[in-house]
């Protein structure tokens, strides 16, 4: 078996797109820092290449992202492969949580994990999400209301929170007209 993944040009940046045994495994921007190791752990992981080939439900997340990127959807509906260790999964699903044009601080994920001190390790776990948009990291913010890293970068970073209308960080956004 191999890992199917295609690129998909968006106006926000490339992303790479990847499925495996019929789940979403990959929705990544392309260009980031960590692009070697997320694609070493997901290859690893599954003990699979990468193989550039077009599926069905490759077709259906462009499909979903295009609708997303137009505001035509708010909730993805497409099965997940989260590859990573059990802290990170569960990182992942609280981010699966996390409302759209709705914000939450690191420190906010780590109450919920029940672990405050963990605000490091959920920031990094965060950072090695490899479905993005979908398990929207995007929406993470410092406690201080600041925008932090992200993979696509901040400036992305703040153009899906604008796209979103978040509520939670209108005012904030403001100071970067």
């Amino acid at each position: 078996m191999s890992i199917c993944i295609q690129h998909f040009k968006t106006l926000y940046g490339e992303l790479i797109l990847g499925e495996f045994d019929g789940k979403l495994c990959l929705c990544d921007w392309r260009y980031r820092k960590m692009r070697q190791a997320i694609d070493d752990r997901i290859q690893e992981a599954l003990q699979a290449p990468f193989d550039f080939k077009q599926t069905d439900l490759i077709i259906e997340t462009q499909r979903q992202l295009a609708e997303y990127f137009q505001k035509q959807r708010i909730n993805f509906e497409l099965p997940l492969l989260l590859i990573g260790t059990p802290f990170q999964k569960s990182v992942w699903n609280e981010l699966l949580k996390i409302p759209y044009g709705k914000t939450e601080t690191y420190m906010g994920l780590s109450q919920k994990l029940s672990n405050i001190k963990a605000i490091r390790a959920v920031a990094v776990a965060n950072g090695a999400n490899a479905i993005s948009i979908i398990v929207p990291c995007h929406r993470v913010i410092g406690s201080n209301g600041e925008l932090v890293g992200y993979a696509g970068g901040v400036d992305v970073k703040q153009k899906l929170l604008r796209l979103e209308n978040s509520a939670n960080y209108a005012e904030q956004l403001k100071l970067f007209d």
